[in-house]
């Protein structure tokens, strides 16, 4: 899946455990991962928007930033 944000392609796993879907995005770069979890009935869309969107944070901060722009520190 390419992000939006900043045009990056992650590998996506999704795996069906019951009423959940498991949704694993992977930056194939530095082999880092975010998991997101949702009910079976979610859209894969929805919950590869947010895998990806965990990956980007975590990746940020692995740099020492912050949260991608748009985020706000609390």
């Amino acid at each position: 899946m390419k992000s939006k944000g900043s045009g990056k392609e992650y590998l996506l796993e999704f795996v069906v455990q019951g009423a959940y879907v498991r949704c694993c995005a992977i930056d194939p770069i530095t082999g880092t991962e975010a998991v997101a979890v949702g009910a079976a009935s979610a859209s894969k869309e929805e919950l590869s928007r947010l895998a990806v969107r965990k990956l980007e944070y975590v990746l940020a901060k692995k740099l020492g930033g912050g949260p991608p722009s748009g985020g706000t520190l609390v």
